[in-house]
């Protein structure tokens, strides 16, 4: 990892909000692809999931979703479940920001792929007593969306809409049918 990038994670944790805001756009845009310096940042986003500081948390979410195509160790496998944890925050913003991006996880292969869709399979089916769980379904089938339009996978698309299939609100499913078309 480079001078550069050391000092946007310290910027992105440290630095004042506008700083904050422009080192976690640059992170964001600089792990949009692979990179080779994952593992120098690994444990600390883990620890950082639970940092007391609710954008920190947030923020390395997002930063470890984006990461996870630069994960050869498939690490992510067996530290998932403590990203996940994150889109339950108590914060719901922070919940729902890391939510949205849990879905670049898949992109890191077919094993990852399948657990972030069993996770959030399971979630929009059991998670009906979660406050603004008709939110969460969206941004579930959103996600859903965008693994199916990067893989071309129609496996994603059925699961998707068999679980639309499986609300009874009309409202809901005409929103959740939305982003499918």
């Amino acid at each position: 990892m480079d001078s550069i990038m050391k000092s946007q994670f310290e910027k992105s944790k440290f630095g004042d909000k506008e700083e904050r805001y422009e080192a976690y756009q640059y992170i964001l845009n600089a792990t949009e692809e692979k990179v080779d310096w994952t593992y120098e940042v690994w444990d600390q986003l883990l620890a950082d999931l639970t940092h007391k500081d609710n954008h920190q948390r947030s923020r390395v979410a997002q930063y470890l979703a984006n990461l996870a195509k630069s994960d050869p160790e498939m690490r992510m496998m067996k530290d998932f479940p403590k990203l996940w944890e994150v889109t339950k925050d108590v914060k719901f913003v922070t919940a729902r920001h890391s939510l949205q991006s849990i879905w670049k996880v898949g992109l890191a292969g077919t094993p990852q792929k399948e657990m972030v869709m069993e996770y959030m399979s399971d979630r929009f089916k059991n998670g009906t007593e979660e406050k603004n769980y008709t939110l969460i379904r969206h941004d579930i089938i959103q996600n859903m969306k965008d693994l199916h339009d990067h893989f071309q996978d129609e496996a994603i698309k059925q699961t998707a809409l068999d679980l639309i299939d499986t609300v009874d609100d009309q409202k809901y499913k005409k929103k959740y049918l939305a982003v499918w078309k």
